[in-house]
């Protein structure tokens, strides 16, 4: 396959040719007639989509395979599926559905392993977020392997509360079996944030949420978190879970190289507003976009498509369209310690994503040299 774009990320106009790798690049002379042109999105924090819940024991690899296609009709063309905090068995069934999901399915290059987040969370209202109060328990390493034999190894993510005193023995063991320790869900102290940054932790999960929803002005976990020049940080870029001013002051401390575009997407994202499930919670999506726990205003993930918070960073946070990519391509890549797509490059994968400057309405989404329709 031949295709023209403007490369986002190298800054430069190129004709290439495709197989399911990149097969050759060559400039091409500018045109404002061209298409951009930018690696596949990489979502580290997705819980579910189209109305398939990750979270889910009983859910099937043909559901899996759904919510995957809908993924990557908005771009995405890797992730983390994400489990978070229940029953212990409940966990280890939804990670061996995933498992078997990344075994099987025909879109199963698109699972790079797995996120976890909690049940290792902080118990008090607010941090805890919309994870049940009933799972929340300390780390417990015994557990964490459990869920490697699950998956064959490929858990690669893992979010915990450094406020229990387990946690940096916990993650000084998960990092060295290469795994990305990462604080959130947290009320800690920043001695104990400190702690666990030293022990390994290189990531804070969806900083700004997961918190309190009154805090002291100075110091407390959120500060602690944007000073600390070790710890990247993920941003959900819904304009609902964050405001533009702390965004765009949290993206100033964190600098664009040290931050990641998350979803958080939940079993609602790409669904009709209504009633779903999280795990053992029923959810609703409101017609405005919330999703939250039922009968509640809390918030229970979010219906966020990738390419629609690549447009969000741009016009929330006032980032250049580059930079905004860069959060949501080379940055997840690097976190995981896997190679970086800094260009449209010979050699490399052949997903990518072709749109117009216009709102992020997509051209096309290709993966692994297939073109792909958008829902977009």
């Amino acid at each position: 396959m031949n295709c023209s774009g403007f490369d986002v990320l190298a800054g430069r106009s190129v004709n290439f040719e495709y197989t399911a790798v990149i097969d050759s690049v060559d400039v091409a002379e500018a045109s404002v007639e061209l298409p951009l042109v930018c690696p596949g999105f990489f979502d580290i924090q997705v819980n579910g989509f189209a109305g398939v819940d990750f979270n889910n024991p009983a859910e099937t690899v043909a559901g899996i395979g759904r919510a995957l296609e809908a993924m990557l009709r908005t771009g995405v063309t890797r992730c983390l599926p994400t489990v978070i905090t229940g029953a212990p068995g409940d966990m280890i069934a939804c990670l061996r559905n995933l498992r078997r999901a990344m075994q099987e399915l025909p879109r199963r290059a698109m699972i790079a392993g797995f996120h976890v987040e909690g049940p290792f969370i902080g118990p008090e209202d607010g941090p805890r977020g919309a994870h049940p109060a009933r799972w929340v328990r300390p780390p417990d390493i015994d557990e964490f392997h459990r869920w490697q034999e699950a998956t064959d190894g490929h858990v690669r993510l893992v979010t915990l509360s450094p406020h229990w005193p387990g946690a940096p023995r916990f993650i000084e063991a998960v990092t060295r079996e290469g795994v990305v320790a990462s604080i959130g869900h947290t009320g800690a102290t920043g001695d104990q944030i400190e702690a666990a940054v030293n022990a390994g932790a290189t990531l804070s999960t969806h900083l700004g949420n997961g918190a309190h929803s009154e805090l002291r002005r100075h110091p407390n976990y959120i500060w602690d978190q944007l000073a600390e020049d070790r710890l990247s940080a993920s941003f959900i870029a819904d304009g609902i879970h964050l405001g533009r001013s702390f965004l765009r002051t949290a993206l100033r401390a964190k600098t664009v190289e040290r931050s990641i575009l998350v979803t958080d997407a939940a079993a609602p994202a790409g669904a009709r507003p209504g009633r779903y499930r999280l795990g053992e919670q029923d959810v609703e999506l409101t017609p405005d976009d919330r999703v939250v726990l039922e009968g509640t205003g809390k918030l229970a993930g979010s219906a966020l498509k990738m390419n629609r918070g690549v447009a969000n960073l741009v016009r929330l946070a006032g980032l250049s369209l580059r930079d905004a990519i860069r959060m949501a391509t080379v940055n997840p890549t690097r976190l995981l310690g896997l190679p970086a797509p800094d260009a449209i490059l010979p050699g490399a994968a052949a997903d990518l994503v072709v749109f117009r400057n216009d709102g992020w309405d997509l051209d096309a989404v290709v993966f692994g040299g297939e073109d792909v329709v958008t829902s977009e």
